[in-house]
C-alpha cells in the first residue's frame, strides 16, 4: 500500500482525534479546527493541516501513538519548534502531528565523561546554560538556538556559526532512544563513542524523521574555550571579502566561526539590532578564534592582516564580552531582520566549494535583477554554506511565491553545478524533495529508499519528506528545465 492509498484507507478528521483522547487523554490530543491551523506551518512557506496534534509526556505515549497510527494506517510528523526553514513539520498527508513541546527535560549533565542526556523538546540554548556551570557547552549553535529545539537539530542535522571546528550536530550525538512507525522502542549507542558495526545514530541524525521519532538523546558536550578572540572586518564588496575567507582558510587558520553578509543584510540588521557594522560596506567579515588564551592575538593579527591585503576598510577587534555579543547578535538576529525590510522571504541553503563564493554570489545577484528581487546574503563563509535570503511580498498572488521559487531553484542549481549540495543545514523537507535528482541519480535514491523502508515499511513517518513525490513533483521536469 503506498502513503496516499494508507491516507485514503486510514482513520481520518475529527473520529481520528477523538479516538486519540480517548487512547492518551484529552489533555494531550488537539483536534479542533482552530487548534491545528496553529500546526499549519512551520519557518518555510508551505502548509498543510493536519487531522490531529498529539502533545506526548514521555515515550511511552510515543510508543503508543505509533503503534495506533500503524494500526490506523495514519502519517505520523514529528515537530520541534516550528522553526525549521523546508517545510519538515508540515503534514503533507494530514494525519497526527507529534509535538515534542511537553518533552523537555534533561536528565543528566554528566560532567565528568562530557555528556548530557535530554529529551528532544529541550530548547537548545537551554542545554549549554546547564551545562556551562561546569564548564561545558553544546557546540551546535543554529541562529534560532534561543528558540528551536534538539529534536529538531538532530532531524535537521544543524550547524551554526560555530560548528566551523567542531563539526555539525552529528558530530555531537553519541546515542538516540527511538520509536519507530510500529511503536517498537530501540536504543542506539550511548555514552561511550562506538567505532564497530553500521553507525546507526548516524543514520538516523539528519533524517528528518522518516525513519522514527527521537524521544531521548545522548550527546556530546565541549568544554568551554579559555578565551576567545572576535573580529568584524568591513569589505568594499563581497568579492573582496569572499576572497579574504579562502585566503584565512588556506593560511592554515580554522576559525570557531566565519561568517558573511551583504550590504542589505546589514541595513537590516543595523535597524534591528544596531550592532555596529557600518552601514556603508559591500561586506561584513565576522570572524571568531578560541581556544587556550596564548596564541590567540597570534591568530588574530594574522587574520586582520589578511583581511587589511583584501581590502578591508574597517577591521575592529571586540574589546570586552558585551562588545562581541554585541557583534553576533547582529549576525544571529539577521533573518529576523529581514522584517525591516519586507513582510515575507524565501531562504535558499545550499553549499559551495569557499574557492567558488565570489562566481556564486555574482550569480545570485544577477538572479536577483533578473527576476526584479531583491536577495540579501548571509552564510557561513568558512564552510561555503550559503543562505540566500529572497524578499517578497505574499499578499502579491500566487504568482508572487512561484517567481520567488523559480529563482531559488536557480540558484540552487548553480550550487550543485559548482560542486556543492542542495541543503547544508536546513534540510530537504518538501521543499526541495523535487530538486533531490539535481544532486543524486535513480541508483542513489533507490538505495535511500530502501533504507528508509527498513525502519517504517508502511511509509508513515513524515511521508512527503526527502524524496521526491509524483502528487508534488509531476511537474517539475528538470530536462524540460535545462533544455
Amino acid at each position: 500500500m503506498t502513503v496516499a492509498e494508507a491516507v485514503v484507507a486510514g482513520l481520518r478528521g475529527p473520529e481520528l482525534g477523538r479516538r486519540l483522547a480517548s487512547l492518551l487523554g484529552p489533555e494531550k490530543v488537539l483536534w479542533r479546527p482552530e487548534d491545528l491551523q496553529l500546526y499549519e506551518y512551520d519557518g518555510a512557506v508551505d502548509t498543510a493541516t493536519p487531522d490531529a496534534v498529539v502533545l506526548p509526556n514521555g515515550t511511552a505515549d510515543v510508543a503508543s501513538l505509533a503503534r495506533f497510527c500503524s494500526e490506523h494506517h495514519v502519517p505520523i510528523v514529528p515537530r520541534g519548534a516550528g522553526t525549521g526553514l523546508s517545510g519538515g513539520a508540515i503534514p503533507v498527508f494530514g494525519g497526527v502531528v507529534v509535538s515534542f513541546a511537553r518533552m523537555n527535560r534533561i536528565f543528566e549533565i554528566d560532567a565528568a565523561n562530557l555528556r548530557a542526556v535530554a529529551q528532544p523538546g529541550v530548547i537548545n540554548l537551554h542545554l549549554s546554560t546547564a551545562a556551562a556551570p561546569y564548564g561545558l557547552h553544546f557546540v551546535p549553535d543554529p541562529s534560532s538556538q534561543k528558540a528551536c529545539t534538539l529534536g529538531g537539530n538532530v532531524a535537521e542535522n544543524s550547524g551554526g556559526p560555530h560548528t566551523l571546528a567542531y563539526g555539525v550536530t552529528t558530530d555531537h550525538v553519541t546515542g538516540l532512544e527511538v520509536v519507530l512507525s510500529d511503536g517498537t522502542i530501540v536504543r542506539l549507542g550511548g555514552k561511550a563513542l562506538e567505532d564497530e558495526g553500521y553507525d546507526l545514530v548516524g543514520a538516523f541524525v539528519g533524517c528528518e524523521g522518516t525513519l522514527g521519532m527521537v524521544t531521548e538523546m545522548t550527546l556530546k558536550l565541549t568544554p568551554l574555550p579559555e578565551d576567545k578572540r572576535t573580529i568584524m572586518a568591513a569589505f568594499p564588496d563581497m568579492d573582496r571579502a569572499s576572497e579574504a575567507v579562502s585566503a584565512i582558510i588556506g593560511a592554515g587558520i580554522v576559525p570557531a566561526a566565519i561568517e558573511l553578509m551583504d550590504q542589505l543584510a546589514t541595513e537590516a540588521v543595523e535597524a534591528a539590532v544596531g550592532a555596529g557594522y557600518p552601514l556603508d560596506a559591500g561586506g561584513i567579515l565576522l570572524a571568531e578564534v578560541d581556544g587556550v588564551r596564548e596564541g590567540l592575538d597570534d591568530q588574530r593579527e594574522r587574520i586582520e592582516t589578511i583581511c587589511r591585503e583584501h581590502g578591508a576598510t574597517t577591521v575592529r577587534v571586540a574589546t570586552t564580552a558585551l562588545d562581541r555579543e554585541r557583534l553576533w547578535a547582529g549576525r544571529k538576529g539577521a533573518f529576523a531582520a529581514m522584517g525591516r525590510l519586507t513582510p515575507d522571504y524565501y531562504v535558499q541553503d545550499g553549499v559551495i566549494p569557499r574557492t567558488r563564493l565570489p562566481a556564486i554570489l555574482r550569480l545570485v545577484r544577477d538572479v536577483g535583477e533578473r527576476y526584479g528581487l531583491r536577495i540579501a546574503n548571509v552564510f557561513h563563509a568558512g564552510d561555503g554554506n550559503l543562505h540566500p535570503l529572497i524578499l517578497f511580498d505574499m499578499s502579491h498572488g500566487p504568482d508572487e511565491l512561484r517567481r520567488v521559487q523559480e529563482a531559488g531553484f536557480e540558484i540552487l542549481e548553480a550550487c550543485v553545478a559548482a560542486g556543492g549540495s542542495l541543503t547544508g543545514e536546513h534540510g530537504v523537507g518538501m521543499e526541495k524533495n523535487c530538486y533531490m535528482p539535481l544532486q543524486f541519480g535513480p541508483a542513489d535514491l533507490a538505495a535511500m529508499e530502501r533504507l528508509r523502508s527498513a525502519w517504517d515499511p508502511a511509509g508513515l513517518m513524515n511521508p512527503g519528506k526527502l524524496f521526491p513525490t509524483p502528487s508534488r513533483c509531476a511537474e517539475f521536469d528538470l530536462r524540460k528545465r535545462r533544455s
